[in-house]
């Protein structure tokens, strides 16, 4: 993992997504959210996204230097210019994935706030539905180097 020369136990989040250019953050616990990550790898085996926990030291980072985020406990798609959240990640999480996904990308015709709000009504059951797992899952070793979380 890149480490900042100013300060030895401070990520440098800069460096790696100008290295990977998009990296997940999820809710390591949530049964959805692992999901989405496998699914993602399913369909992406070998590409530039990274994942990371948001309870890990790259999703604490990632929350230190944008503070704003901390209002999501799902997923968040950082980027070299920023951060998408909620519905406007999910979309861009299907454009990277792209093939047949990319007809879901439809979804940009409805309005943010609806968006946002069905995807904050699935959010807010996720583990009534998806279940809460007791750790974050380990991924496998295939998988291990699309990880960034120790």
């Amino acid at each position: 993992m890149a480490r900042s020369s100013r300060s030895p136990s401070r990520l440098d989040l800069p460096a790696l997504l100008a290295e990977h250019r998009y990296i997940l953050l999820y809710d390591g616990v949530c049964g959805l959210c692992n999901r989405t990550v496998q699914w993602i790898l399913r369909r992406d085996s070998d590409g530039p996204m990274r994942f990371a926990t948001l309870q890990g030291p790259v999703g604490r980072e990632a929350l230190r230097r944008l503070p704003q985020l901390a209002v999501v406990d799902s997923v968040i798609l950082l980027h070299p210019e920023g951060a998408w959240i909620k519905s406007t990640a999910a979309l861009e999480i299907i454009r990277y994935v792209g093939g047949v996904w990319t007809l879901a990308l439809v979804g940009y015709l409805c309005p943010r706030a609806l968006r946002d709000w069905v995807y904050d009504s699935v959010a807010r059951r996720r583990y009534a539905r998806f279940g809460k797992l007791e750790s974050c899952p380990l991924p496998s070793p295939a998988q291990r180097s699309r990880f960034l979380d120790p």
